[in-house]
Formats: C-alpha cells, sequence, structure tokens
C-alpha cells in the first residue's frame, strides 16, 4: 500500500533535522581535544560521555537508531538486510572458537542481528545446524567441517563471507525499495573488489579468488578472478570498462581510499530519496545516513585520541546527508 511507511517517514522526515551537517563535522574537526570534541557532541543531543569513553557513547547511539527503526517498521523484515552481517560474523566467531577450543566468554560476539548470538554458538556446539536461521544453515555446516579437517581459518572465513555477500544479494536483489537494491549491488561489488586485491597482494592461487568471490550484476567475477590471478594492472583495465571505472584513482591509493568512494556513491543514492515519501525507502536512507554519521564520528574521535593530523583525518571523512 502507498501509505504504509507514510507516518514512519514522516518522523524520519523530523529526525533528519538532527543529522550533523558538513558544517557540524568542520566544527567537531577544529575542536582541540577529545574532550572538547564529546563536548560539542553533547550540545548536539548524543549521549553522556562523561567518563571520556566515547565507544560506549557511539554504542548507544547505535541503540536509540536501532530502536527507532524497530518501533517504525515493527515486524517489518525489510531491515534485517542491516543484520545480516551481525549473524554470519557470529557464526564465524562460533565455528572458530568451537573448532580452537576457545572458551565462550573471550568469544567477540556482535549484537543487533537477527538471531541471538548464543543461540548460533549453542547450534555449532552442538551440531544442531538444521536449528539454525535458515540463512546460516549451509555455510554453517560446510564452514565448520572445512575448518575441522583442514584447520585452515582462511578457508573457513571465505566461506562465510561469501555466503554473507550471496545472501545480501539476494534478498536485496528481490526487495521493492530501490534503494535497498542499489545498497546489495555496491555492497558486494565492492567487496569483491577488496577481496580480489588483497588475493593479489597475498598472491592466493586463482581457484582461492573464484571462490572466494560472489556474483553480482555489475561484475563479472570470472574476469575478475582471472585479472586478481596476474597483475594490478589487469584488475585496472578490467574495472576501467564496468560501473566502477571512476574508482580506479581511489583504488590505486589505497583500500580505504576505495571503501571512502564507495561510501560516498551510497550516500549521493541516498539523497535522492529526500523526495520519497510513500516507501521504506526513506527509512533506509535515514538508517544509512546515521551509521554514516556514527562512523565519521568514530573516525574523528580516534584520531583525536591517537593524535593523528587532521589533515590525514579529513582524508578520510565520508560526505554527509545534510
Amino acid at each position: 500500500m502507498q501509505n504504509e511507511y507514510t507516518y514512519a517517514v514522516a518522523r524520519i522526515r523530523a529526525k533528519e533535522v538532527s543529522l550533523l551537517s558538513k558544517t557540524d563535522i568542520d566544527t567537531l574537526m577544529s575542536c582541540r581535544s577529545l574532550d572538547e570534541c564529546i563536548r560539542f557532541l553533547a550540545d548536539k543531543g548524543w549521549a553522556d560521555c562523561s567518563d571520556g569513553d566515547f565507544k560506549k557513547m557511539l554504542s548507544s547511539e547505535e541503540d536509540k537508531l536501532w530502536s527507532l527503526i524497530n518501533e517504525l517498521t515493527g515486524d517489518d523484515k525489510v531491515f534485517d538486510v542491516f543484520r545480516y552481517p551481525t549473524d554470519f560474523h557470529n557464526l564465524k566467531a562460533s565455528i572458530k572458537s568451537i573448532v580452537t577450543d576457545v572458551k565462550e566468554p573471550q568469544i567477540f560476539f556482535l549484537d543487533r542481528g537477527t538471531t541471538d548470538a548464543k543461540n548460533i554458538y549453542n547450534a555449532i556446539k552442538d551440531k544442531e545446524f538444521d536449528s539454525l536461521p535458515e540463512h546460516l544453515r549451509e555455510c554453517a555446516k560446510k564452514a565448520y567441517h572445512t575448518l575441522l579437517q583442514t584447520r585452515d581459518g582462511q578457508l573457513c572465513d571465505i566461506i562465510i563471507d561469501k555466503a554473507s555477500l550471496e545472501y545480501i544479494r539476494d534478498v536485496t536483489k528481490n526487495s521493492k525499495c530501490t534503494l535497498l537494491k542499489d545498497y546489495g549491488e555496491l555492497t558486494v561489488a565492492a567487496a569483491d573488489i577488496k577481496i580480489a586485491v588483497r588475493c593479489l597482494k597475498t598472491g592466493k592461487s586463482h581457484e582461492f579468488i573464484k571462490n572466494a568471490l560472489a556474483d553480482c550484476d555489475t561484475l563479472n567475477v570470472t574476469l575478475l578472478a582471472d585479472a586478481a590471478s596476474k597483475t594490478f594492472d589487469d584488475i585496472y583495465n578490467y574495472l576501467a570498462y564496468t560501473d566502477y571505472s571512476d574508482a580506479l584513482e581511489y583504488l590505486k591509493k589505497s583500500p580505504s581510499e576505495f571503501e571512502r568512494y564507495c561510501d560516498n556513491i551510497l550516500m549521493e543514492k541516498i539523497k535522492e530519496q529526500k523526495l520519497n515519501n510513500f516507501t521504506a525507502a526513506p527509512i533506509a536512507a535515514y538508517f544509512l545516513a546515521r551509521q554514516n554519521e556514527i562512523k565519521t564520528v568514530r573516525l574523528i574521535l580516534s584520531g583525536k585520541q591517537n593524535d593523528i593530523d587532521d589533515n590525514i583525518i579529513r582524508e578520510r571523512l565520508r560526505d554527509m546527508y545534510v
């Protein structure tokens, strides 16, 4: 129904005015100390950080974001696409810890997945793979037995990482929300490019690279795998004839520059949803914009804490939604 998201979008429009602008980010960058940054954010309504632990503040802001999304969407599963990577991370942590006999309290689990991390852990521990959510079952079996037989953590990683990308691709490809389609395609393509570059740097075989890449519409992963098994110029030459030709100058600089480029491309797609009032797109746009904001603030505060030159920090900042 056209009016399904009308109320939720109206709430989001009211929330958008409190997002940090480029001017706010410039002001934050001009702060002379971490404490001054924290005071500025407090004035903007961010969570209390009187003890100086900005990581707790950022976590609190993420909690507020998810609380808002849950309130506005209820049982709507359209935003689970942003939770699935957490499920796959927790699956990876569970398998590795169980196979290598790491005690549960030492495992690094993430919150905000679609499935409780402890349930994933217990399913792997008890070898009850069929009790896992459908999107985890097959890759859980394959990754678990691969690690058990080979003790090769990288093989375990690529099985789960590829399954995560393929699931995001499948879910978003069938979405009625254009923004989510774009998000899924860009997420998978960007990951494939980074995997290809990383595999070339570490001298991985053609077979390894081919097995690590996830299919997507804007890249031919067979050609990308062929290029990544040769030279960087071969990768660049292939990408020059794809939708990502503009990314080459950033990719040649560093992986972080390429990641920044991809985030900025997504931000441009998000801005296109400002006049859309009748679909889930503005809610997804706000969610991604807020995540981008939190990521940007984390980058600045970490830089201030570690006395990183402001010019270096600025080079890594993303575009803002407002």
